[in-house]
């Protein structure tokens, strides 16, 4: 296995499990623990991993944002399934809000071929992949162009998702937790998707395992906000009990 692809699964294996063992992960990849060794070592040059003895932990605090093209790259495969679930579940005449992050530019890649639907996102890079489709109506807000990002934030962009009433918000999540809630990395991006979700007729998260039992800096809001989460493994039962009590229909993408 490339080097490349070992430290995706690596960097994916501690932020699921926080703790992860050479000897697993030689067994795991199919290489041999002094290869993992030299991989850990060259994750945690990069403040991805702390090496301790016989294996590795997750090295970056609850402030740490993953860049997007890290999460382009981490549960690929399980972020396509979850867009292509949610995708069927837009249809034709829809107007839909798409948020910020790596699963709802899989869901847009997924919505390039459908007709008549009007679609609003703070994403330039969603925006990139829907410009110029003919059935598509494409609504891009103004604002400040957050770098890394290159979402808009800031009074212009919150003010626009304010007066635009959607049929479906598509809303992306730093963490999901029992106790706190939706919870976001970002004051600036959280203040977008806090307009998005006044406005919103339905809320429906898109979000991979990862993200379970999970706080990230910034309080977004209440479970009780989605109607909907989509993801590709059933969250864990203290999860799940708080979905199932905040009345939040979960949907495990095959």
């Amino acid at each position: 296995m490339e080097a490349e692809h070992r430290f995706r699964a690596i960097i994916s294996a501690v932020e699921i499990q926080g703790t992860v063992r050479v000897s697993n992960l030689a067994k795991q990849l199919g290489v041999t623990e002094v290869t993992i060794r030299r991989d850990l070592g060259r994750l945690e040059s990069q403040g991805f991993v702390k090496r301790v003895h016989g294996g590795g932990i997750n090295a970056r605090g609850r402030s740490y944002e993953p860049t997007l093209t890290l999460r382009n790259t981490v549960h690929a495969e399980e972020k396509q399934r979850i867009a292509r679930c949610a995708a069927r579940m837009v249809t034709e005449g829809d107007f839909i809000a798409l948020d910020v992050g790596s699963s709802t530019f899989e869901l847009a890649r997924c919505l390039v071929g459908m007709r008549n639907i009007t679609i609003i996102t703070p994403s330039l890079l969603i925006a990139t992949v829907l410009a110029n489709k003919p059935d598509i109506r494409l609504i891009v807000p103004g604002g400040i162009i957050r770098p890394g990002e290159t979402s808009m934030i800031g009074e212009l962009s919150q003010r626009a998702f304010e007066i635009f009433h959607v049929d479906r918000l598509f809303l992306g999540v730093g963490g999901i937790d029992a106790r706190v809630g939706l919870t976001e990395y970002n004051w600036d991006d959280t203040l977008i998707k806090q307009a998005m979700l006044k406005t919103a007729k339905q809320v429906i998260v898109l979000a991979d395992a990862s993200k379970f039992d999970r706080i990230a800096t910034v309080e977004i809001d209440h479970l009780e906000i989605m109607n909907v989460l989509v993801t590709d493994q059933p969250p864990s039962l203290i999860l799940a009990e708080a979905l199932e009590r905040a009345n939040v229909k979960v949907i495990v993408a095959d």
